[in-house]
Order: C-alpha cells, then structure tokens, then sequence
C-alpha cells in the first residue's frame, strides 16, 4: 500500500450567502422549505447499518406553528442503547485502524456536500425545526457546520505532525491514539453545527460515537445523518439515538468502555453528568474525558466614551438575533448615566422596528423561542418584572402562544445590580440593563467580574484605549471569549474558538486544535538502533 506525509487542502472559511431577493439561493431555500413542511419526516434510531423504528414516537412541530405536524421520531428503549455501545465499540477498531487521510476524507466530503446539495435541505430543516431566520441558519447549519468539519481535518493533520525531538542513536516519535473506548455525545437544540460537530470531531480522531440529539433538533440531526452516510461514514461510527434522556445517559455512564463525554447543554445537566461520572469512575477501564460548555450570563458593558448607536447595536443584536437562544447571547448590559438616554432611544427605535413572525417570511427578524416549557419561563420573568418596584420594562414585554411560542424582545431597566434577571441564564429574547453613574467605572467592572455564575462571553465598547485595556485585565476571568467593540456573539471557526470557565464549562475551544487534544490518548515510543549490552556507565569506573 501506498504511503505518504499527505497535505490536506487549506481549511477556508465557507463564505456566507446574502438570501438576498431575487439570488438563486433564497429561491432555492424557499422552495425547500415548502416541500420540506409539507411532508412528513419519521426519523429512526441509527444503529450500526439499521435504522431503528421502535413505534413509540413524539411528534414533531415547528415552534412557530405548534399545530403543524412535521413527522415523528423514534425512541431507545435500553436495549436500543445498549446495542448502540456494542456496536461502536465493534466498529471501533476497524476505524481506528483506518488511515487517517481516509477519515479526513469522509468528513472533507461531507463539507462538500453541506456546501453544495445539501445547503438548501439543512438550513430549510433548521428554519423549520428550531424557528431560525435564514440568515441565522445560514451562518450555523450551513457555514459553521462546514468551517468545523475542513478545520477540523486541518487541525488533525497538525496534531500529527508534532512529533518529540530525538537524540543520537535513538528515534522518538507519538502515536496519537483515539481513547479507549467510546464517546458519548449531547448536543443541544439551538446550533445544528454543534449537533455535527459534536460527535463528528471525536469521531474524526478515530473514535466511535454514541449521539444523543436534543428532542428539539431531531429534524436538523436527520438531515446531519443523511449527510454523513453520503459521506461515508461507515456503520457503527457515529450512532444516533433518542429516548428518555436520563435512561440513555446512566446506561451509558455505567459501561465500562466510557471513555468520554462531548456536551453543550445545560450547567445543571453537566454537572448532574460529572456526579454520575465521579460516582462510577471505579467501573471504567479509563478516566473518561469531561468536555462540556455550558450556560452563560453573558455581558455588553459601555465605557463613557463608547458610541452610543455602537452600544445599542451590540445590544439589539446581541441580545435578540435567534430570540436571545445563543449561549453567547447578551442578557445583562452595564451603560453609564451619560450615555443611557441616547443608547436608550436607539435600543427603543431598533426593537420597535423588528418584525416577528415565521422564518418563511424573511423580512422577520425574530421568530418564536424553542418549545412552551420555554415560553412559559420566560413569560413567567417578563410578568415579574412588570410586578417589582426596581425594575421598569422599556420596550417588549408582551408575548403569546397561540399559533407559535413568540416572546416579544424585550428591554428591563433595572436600580438593583443584582436584581434576578441580570444574574440568572434565561436563554430569551430578554435583555436587564443597569445604568451606572460615571464615576463608578471601575466598581462597575467588579461588578461585572462578580455577578452571577458564568463566564462564557461578555463585550467592552469604548474609544478610550486606556478603558479597553483595564476592562480587558479586570475581566480577565470573566469569559473565555471577549469582545472589544463588537457583540459578544459570533464566534467564526478558526477565528475566535469558542467556550468558557466557572461554570460556562471546561473551556476547551469548540473550533481549535484544544479541541481535538481531547479525543487523543497519545502513546510515546522510544527506539533503541544500538542497544546497550553492558550495565555499566562510565562514572563507575576506577
């Protein structure tokens, strides 16, 4: 067999189409998205080379339009689940033995493939199934989906390439190994990119994958599944499963060959898992790896030099783009005295002036929030602050779910710095605003440093350079992507790597090489050419 020290192709990022009236691609996504929502999707267990169809199903409905019926998908039952492991673990070695440029080309064509045939079919299932406007699918299933998977290939090969140093007579080298084991991938309902991704880059590095999707994003894993069988994934690689989340989950955790957990969800949910993880860590053959990112409180703050149409953008963007369900999403902003009127009349116009309805429509801005457990919360913190003396609503807060699960954005203005909704991770389109008194600024950043939890994302606007450096060392702790001047959303695959501390999770870069390490066990061999035939050194001479 052929060998060689092979060059992958230069990972670029995938350029972002406008859907502009009257472009090929907004006609194309239109008409998938009619033919998609008028038929009715059934979306199995995938099992090694089955699909699974075990008959007790849920229903799937676009949150926009609840009463409208998109298909079913299947549940696990435990022996579902426990098939699901022995098959990866089966498929395990024969991937793992594969070359490593054949991996990087099963996931190079599903690129490809994202780029082009599927382009319209993802992101009209994202639009569909997770109520995303073009442009918010765009940037997610399609391009951040695609940028994953190229970087990630190029990543590998740059893992592979660092190689120890060797000395005379002696050859080292590192195998970079995948674990021992399977990985055991959550992804979450709001990015379809990390639902590929997810269990696409343990995979890459030549493990095998046991993937539960989101029951709110089974629509969008489906079409992922169908790409990556195109691709040629083969079977038991990546295996995808739905059912009771708790059941899957300690069936996974108390199997002997876990070797891993990929996770974005929840940080109650992470850290339920790390329990169960720590409570079993006897029974595993390995210490398996924890990589999660989690919730956020993130942050915009405003020195009083910031521009003040600067800063209201931030906000109406950051806050409000896919109704505010972005982890790095803006729920907490700190403007000073001097600049709050102004910032306040722009934020007021910019809210007034969105518009709110279905994604098929694409001159809405906002769409409906994710499912009603998540509008009743939401609704629930709206109305209380319509209650509490310490807080006043500027713009928004009416919402309603009769058709869909629409929360208008909204704006709260609050006098107490700490008051529930500036320290608490709504995941809504729902923004709580402090105005400080100018001379407070640097209290103003400990604050920020000290309020809630998190520290996923926050964002510093000022034109004073002196201002942006001392935020940027204050808040040093306080996200573990920060943003001088801009929103604190967006992160670009091979531009800003994505994740957080405290409890936003392990901070291990979604979107960088940090990633990958995690997936590795690498293995160190040390060769001899010469090797010793006598016990003694030199300094044990006479």
């Amino acid at each position: 067999m052929g060998k060689g020290f092979f060059q992958v192709p230069t990972a670029v990022n995938e350029p972002i189409k406008t859907y502009a009236p009257g472009t090929p691609e907004r006609d194309a996504v239109l008409k998938t998205y009619k033919e998609m929502y008028k038929s009715k999707m059934d979306v199995p267990l995938y099992i090694g080379n089955e699909e699974i169809r075990t008959g007790d199903t849920i229903t799937m409905h676009p949150p926009h339009d609840h009463q409208h019926d998109l298909g079913i998908f299947h549940l696990a039952k435990k022996e579902h689940v426990d098939k699901a492991i022995k098959v990866a673990l089966e498929a395990r070695t024969k991937w793992a033995d594969l070359a490593w440029e054949q991996r990087a080309a099963v996931f190079l064509k599903a690129a490809e493939l994202i780029a082009g045939p599927y382009r319209s079919r993802i992101n009209a299932a994202t639009m569909i199934g997770q109520s995303k406007t073009i442009f918010q699918a765009e940037i997610d299933s399609a391009c951040e989906l695609i940028d994953f998977l190229r970087f990630n290939v190029e990543y590998m090969a740059q893992i592979y390439e660092e190689q120890p140093e060797s000395s005379e007579g002696v050859w080292n080298r590192l195998e970079y190994r995948p674990l021992e084991g399977f990985v055991y991938a959550i992804t979450p309902f709001n990015f379809t990119a990390i639902a590929g991704n997810l269990p696409a880059s343990a995979a890459l590095m030549g493990n095998t994958v046991v993937w539960k999707p989101s029951d709110s994003q089974v629509y969008s894993a489906q079409v992922i599944m169908e790409v990556f069988q195109e691709a040629g994934v083969p079977p038991g690689v990546i295996n995808m499963v739905m059912g009771d989340p708790v059941m899957i989950t300690d069936t996974i955790l108390a199997h002997p060959d876990f070797a891993g957990i990929h996770f974005t969800g929840s940080t109650s949910v992470f850290k339920g898992l790390w329990s169960k993880i720590g409570n079993n860590i006897d029974k595993y053959k390995t210490y398996p790896r924890i990589v999660g990112e989690t919730g956020g409180k993130d942050f915009i703050l405003a020195h009083p030099t910031a521009k003040a149409k600067q800063v209201a953008t931030a906000i109406s963007r950051g806050a409000f783009e896919f109704q505010g369900q972005k982890c790095s999403a803006a729920s907490r902003a700190y403007i000073p005295q001097s600049l709050w009127e102004e910032v306040k009349k722009y934020v007021i116009e910019d809210v007034e002036s969105f518009k709110m309805g279905s994604p098929e429509d694409m001159q809405n801005f906002i769409t409906a929030v994710i499912h009603e457990g998540s509008f009743d919360k939401l609704a629930g913190y709206i109305d209380q602050a319509k209650k509490d003396a310490d807080t006043e609503i500027i713009a928004g807060g009416n919402y309603d779910k009769s058709k869909g699960y629409f929360i208008e954005p909204t704006v709260i203005v609050t006098t107490n710095p700490k008051y529930e909704t500036m320290c608490t991770e709504l995941f809504g389109p729902v923004i709580t605003i402090y105005v400080y008194e100018d001379i407070k600024w640097e209290e103003t950043l400990k604050l920020v440093d000290e309020t809630g939890i998190y520290a996923l994302t926050g964002a510093i606007l000022a034109t004073d350079r002196y201002a942006a450096a001392q935020a940027t060392r204050a808040l040093e702790n306080a996200a573990g992507n920060f943003y001088i001047n801009d929103k604190p959303t967006g992160a670009v695959v091979g531009q800003q790597p994505f994740g957080g501390a405290r409890a936003s999770g392990t901070n291990d870069k979604a979107g960088s090489k940090l990633n990958l390490l995690r997936w590795i066990s690498p293995r160190l061999i040390k060769e001899t050419f010469v090797t010793p035939t006598d016990y003694r050194y030199p300094f044990m001479g006479k």
